[in-house]
């Protein structure tokens, strides 16, 4: 398993945390994903094998929410 951060922009409530939450778990590969308001990051551990950062931010951004590293 590995871990990264994400840093996450266009989070403005709590819906938004879930929905980013939604986002990320529903990606194969992803066994966990934290997502905090204040810091605007998501601290996400995901299978190397099943999926991969860039996957990640697309995800998030196909969600209408901007993600980098």
């Amino acid at each position: 398993m590995q871990h990264i951060t994400l840093n996450i922009d266009g989070m403005t409530c709590n819906g938004c945390v879930a929905s980013v939450t939604k986002i990320l778990q529903g990606v194969d590969g992803v066994a966990s994903a934290e997502v905090s308001l204040a810091d605007k990051r998501a601290e996400v551990t995901f299978d190397a094998a099943k999926t991969s950062p860039e996957a990640l931010i697309a995800a998030v951004e196909d969600g209408g929410y901007d993600a980098s590293l």
